[in-house]
């Protein structure tokens, strides 16, 4: 079964850190790259953060040095380290592989707001 389920998000106040996981259930994960998304109300969902099967990372340039994809394929769960945070950061936040149709379906996401 394919599934995928984020945690971690909440309200922090600018400056701040969180660390979201995604658990992931199914093949498709183990062999892709894995990515983490995020949609802001009123916005499209935009990739911020890859790393691929060769653990090479890639960031959208409004988080690169300050969040850090990394994963435990032991555990089959990808973190996102975000520091530094924006309140232009507040979006729901999905992980999913890269291409995201590769896995044929979406998490419910975590919510992070960054607010003072």
């Amino acid at each position: 079964q394919v599934q995928l389920v984020e945690s971690g998000g909440g309200l922090v106040q600018p400056g701040g850190s969180l660390r979201l996981s995604c658990a992931c259930s199914g093949t498709i994960f183990v062999i892709s790259a894995m990515g983490w998304y995020r949609q802001a109300p009123g916005k499209e969902r935009e990739l911020v953060a890859t790393r691929t099967s060769r653990a090479n990372t890639h960031y959208a340039d409004s988080v690169k040095g300050r969040f850090t994809i990394s994963r435990d394929n032991a555990k089959n769960t990808v973190y996102l380290q975000m520091n530094s945070l924006k309140p232009e950061d507040t979006a729901v936040y999905y992980c999913n592989t890269v291409p995201s149709g590769l896995s044929g379906v979406w998490g419910q996401g975590t919510q992070v707001t960054v607010s003072s």
